[in-house]
Order: C-alpha cells, then sequence, then structure tokens
C-alpha cells in the first residue's frame, strides 16, 4: 500500500507524475481516492495510467484499473467518466486539459455524511453549487436523456433545500445527507451527457488563472444560464419548475429568465464570490482565457454556438 496526501487543487500534472510513480513502485492494483474532486480526480488520472492510458495522448486506457471514491465535498467525480489535468505550456502559462472515457468511472463509491461535517461554510457553498451546477448543465444539455433530465431535477430539489441548511450548521446530519444525494445524482446526471459553456469556463477559470473549481461555478453559474437562456428556454424553464418557481402565465423564455435570476439570488445568499475580480483574475487575463474557452470540447458542445473570440469574451467582461 503507498499513500500520496498532498493533493493540490486543479490537479497538476507534476502530481499526477508523481503519483504515479509511487503507485507503479508499490505495485498497486486498485486506486483510492478519499476527499474532494481534485483528491478524486488524481486517483482517476493515476487509475487511467496504470490501465495503459496516456492523458496527452491519442492512446486510450486498454483496462479499467479498480477505482473506489470517498468523496468528502459535493464535487461529484465520484460519478463521472472524465477527470481534468493542468499542464504548463508556454511561457509559464496553464491549461486544463479534460479526459472523457467510460472506463474512467469509479466502479465504487462510498457516501459517509459524518466525513462532510467538517467542511468549513464556503467550501460546503461552493462544493455544493458546483453540483447544483451540474444538475443545471445536464437538464440543458445538448445530449440530454429523459433518465439525465429525472437526475437533474431530483438533485436541484435536495440542493436547493438542503445547501443553505448544511452552510448554517454544518453539523446537521439530515440536511448534510440530503446534499450528498443531491450531489450524487448531479453527478448521474452529468455522466451521461456533453458539458456546455458552464462547465468549460470553469475548468479555464480553474487551469489558466487558478481560481478554485467550486469558486469558479458559483461566479459563471447565472451568467451561464443567461447566455443560455434564449437558445433552449423550454428546459430552463424546467429548472425554475424544479426550483418551486410558477408558471402563472409566463412564456417558457421568462421562466428561463427567472431561473437565471433566482439562481443568481440562491448563490448571493451563500456569501460566496460572484464576479472574476473578487478572486483576483486580472482584467487583462481576458482576452487570453476566451482563446483558450474556444478550445474547450464542452464550449464547443454548448445549447448557444460560441464562435468567436470576442463573444468568449464579453461573455467573461459579464461576471468580472
Amino acid at each position: 500500500m503507498a499513500v500520496f496526501d498532498h493533493t493540490a487543487s486543479h490537479v497538476p500534472e507534476a502530481q499526477v507524475v508523481e503519483a504515479l510513480a509511487i503507485a507503479q513502485e508499490s505495485g498497486c492494483d486498485a486506486v483510492i481516492g478519499l476527499g474532494g474532486g481534485s483528491a478524486i480526480g488524481l486517483a482517476k488520472a493515476v487509475s487511467y495510467e496504470l490501465s495503459g492510458g496516456q492523458l496527452f495522448k491519442k492512446q486510450t486506457a486498454e483496462l479499467a484499473m479498480l477505482t473506489i471514491a470517498i468523496p468528502t465535498t459535493y464535487a461529484g467525480s465520484e460519478m463521472t467518466p472524465v477527470f481534468g489535468v493542468t499542464r504548463q505550456e508556454l511561457e509559464g502559462t496553464k491549461r486544463k486539459v479534460t479526459k472523457r472515457d467510460v472506463r474512467i468511472t469509479p466502479k465504487v463509491a462510498l457516501y459517509d455524511p459524518l466525513l462532510t461535517l467538517d467542511l468549513p461554510p464556503q467550501l460546503t457553498a461552493s462544493s455544493g453549487v458546483n453540483a447544483l451546477a451540474h444538475c443545471i448543465e445536464a437538464v440543458y444539455s445538448k445530449t440530454r436523456n429523459p433518465l439525465s433530465t429525472a437526475s437533474a431535477v431530483r438533485g436541484i430539489k435536495l440542493i436547493s433545500r438542503a445547501l443553505p441548511v448544511c452552510v448554517d450548521d454544518g453539523q446537521n446530519l439530515t440536511a448534510r445527507s440530503e446534499l450528498l444525494e443531491g450531489a450524487h445524482l448531479a453527478g448521474v446526471a452529468l455522466a451521461t451527457v456533453s458539458m456546455g459553456i458552464h462547465h468549460g469556463t470553469g475548468h479555464v477559470l480553474g487551469g489558466t488563472a487558478s481560481v478554485p473549481h467550486g469558486v469558479a461555478n458559483c461566479i459563471v453559474l447565472p451568467h451561464a444560464m443567461r447566455f443560455n437562456a434564449d437558445a433552449d428556454p423550454a428546459q430552463l424553464a424546467v429548472i425554475a419548475e424544479a426550483f418551486g418557481v410558477p408558471r402563472n402565465g409566463r412564456s417558457d423564455y421568462e421562466m428561463a429568465v427567472a431561473a437565471a435570476d433566482l439562481v443568481r439570488e440562491f448563490i448571493y445568499q451563500l456569501n460566496v464570490p460572484q464576479q472574476l475580480r473578487d478572486v483576483g483574475v486580472d482584467k487583462a487575463l481576458l482576452p487570453r482565457l476566451a482563446r483558450n474557452l474556444l478550445l474547450s470540447k464542452a464550449v464547443l458542445s454548448n445549447p448557444k454556438p460560441v464562435t468567436s473570440e470576442n463573444q468568449a469574451t464579453a461573455f467573461l467582461e459579464g461576471m468580472w
């Protein structure tokens, strides 16, 4: 048995190399990820490499190494066939590269709400919004399906009810259990659909600007919903209804806008950052971030096409 216990955020490529060497030296035949999304993401990356894959080449894993995930946050990585690794590029810049393969999904996920009781309020809030974002993006994904939508809608209901309670009273075991259930359903929903501009932007902000992924979700989510409101208003109306917003004769587009406004207010009440400037992102960095957005497979899969650097820059300026 070997232990790697200094996981950094956004899974730096150097840590994958380091942890992989330890795993190979010890002859590991299974990998356990215990912790938040980065810890589980690192476990998935190491498992993938041990199975014969190559992260940044076309060669894919031939076998499926046993991966066990024990989440202590609400990131949902334990249910998805995706992981991201941040690599250094030219001139010291960084970019997060994602890999998707159904064999990456952990074979076993263990949930224990007792492990989440000491999660600080802000980390609870940002991680919980991450789970909420999984649900929301699954609902309007271009590749949505009845199972993903049903899981996402149920997840929205659980998360919207439990998350504020967990932020106010972290020792509430009932709310913590509900939030874990909602995060699980969020992961289930996202596992079978393509992502969009929300998660693509989150990955870019993390890999290039070092914004914590949960915090990036808090900033980006209402803007992504607004951006897509006129592209798929019927599906965003479903999100509003999951939050309990009554129709009252409103059109799908009006419900879509109401959903974005409600989510913005919901996040505001959690006392987390809501603007890029609040987390140290220099406005001069926005053009580079915009260029990286156009390289994201998730952004290219968004319901509303993102086709130019000017469009991507304007989107980012709206949240700066």
